[in-house]
């Protein structure tokens, strides 16, 4: 007769449970417990069966990841530790790429081969948020989310980060400034743009439409917009760029245009790539923590799928600090 992980269990002294958790890495069971199941397996030569794991607990241990933006150098950074931290909590990560949220078939994430699952790039205007609560699929927002209540996210304080940068500028004595921000749909795009308005708002500074730029999170977004700013009334003497990337883009744009920075133009972005220290480029710039970021949406994601998250939602948010780099410079 076959092997079931019934005998294991009783030669380990465990439930049957508990074998299945061990075996996939749970840390909800100690070590000295997984040590032990996976001696009582080994003896018996006993493999267990994933189908057979499924069907009787009705768990695949997958989760789903959708990102739609794999050219952008920020997502690589928190999918690594997303993956790392799934698999901690004993599930397996599927990537999903599309050109967008829309694009990703209702039957992919719904035909019970997923546990829950992770939207990393997520827009508010999206449809797919309402149609997994529908269908009672658990997932989280990793980075952007809808912004409304009831949402379960781990995000960055994308608002105090953009005061942030505003208030640096106004101390370094800038006072024609511009911005260069992400899509109006996104919450991260949003969010920076309105706590950098506050924020210049408080010191009595506009920000007129002439020096303001948005798009998608990308090179080309901030290479195509300098050109628009320095045609400004008044010329700006320092850009706030919606992310690393884009600010990038900013640089490659101010050298072609015959600019130094930062002696005739500040430069300044957001999320602090590990690209965004490398000695080309020394961008000063607002961190956040990119692998906490991660890591919070996979423990998030699994308490909602063992019934433990708030069911009012939980929004996590990481908060900000400045780098200054070599982009940046105060006004004579």
């Amino acid at each position: 007769m076959a092997i079931t992980s019934h005998d294991v269990a009783r030669l380990a002294g465990v439930s049957q449970p508990t074998v299945s958790r061990a075996l996939r890495d749970d840390p909800r069971v100690s070590a000295a417990t997984r040590e032990k199941v996976r001696r009582a397996a080994q003896a018996l030569n006993y493999v267990p069966s994933e189908a057979g794991r499924t069907l009787s607990t009705r768990s695949t241990r997958r989760i789903g990841v959708i990102v739609t933006d794999l050219t952008n150098p920020f997502y690589p950074h928190v999918i690594a530790p997303l993956h790392d931290e799934l698999q901690r909590l004993g599930y397996r990560m599927m990537l999903l790429t599309e050109r967008s949220d829309e694009a990703v078939a209702e039957e992919n994430l719904l035909d019970q081969s997923l546990d829950g699952v992770v939207l990393a790039t997520a827009t508010t205007d999206s449809r797919l948020p309402a149609q997994l609560d529908r269908r009672g699929m658990p997932y989280v927002f990793l980075n952007r989310d809808t912004g409304g209540r009831g949402d379960y996210a781990s995000v960055v304080d994308n608002e105090g980060g953009g005061r942030l940068v505003a208030d640096v500028l106004v101390g370094l004595g800038h006072r024609r400034i511009a911005g260069v921000f992400g899509a109006a749909n996104t919450t991260t795009g949003r969010e920076r743009e309105l706590g950098f308005r506050l924020a210049l708002a408080d010191a009595g500074i506009g920000l007129p439409e002439d020096r303001v730029a948005r798009g998608a999170f990308e090179f080309d977004t901030g290479y195509r917009a300098l050109p628009f700013l320095l045609d400004a009334a008044e010329v700006p003497t320092a850009v706030f760029c919606g992310n690393d990337v884009v600010a990038i883009g900013v640089l490659n744009a101010a050298l072609a245009a015959g600019l130094r920075v930062p002696d005739d133009l500040t430069v300044i972005g957001f999320d602090d790539l590990p690209m965004a220290a490398w000695e080309v480029f020394r961008l000063t710039t607002v961190r956040h923590d990119l692998r906490e970021l991660s890591r919070q949406a996979a423990r998030l994601l699994v308490r909602r799928i063992d019934g433990e998250a708030d069911p009012a939602g939980e929004r996590l948010v990481l908060p900000t600090e400045f780098v200054p780099r070599a982009t940046h410079t105060r006004l004579s």
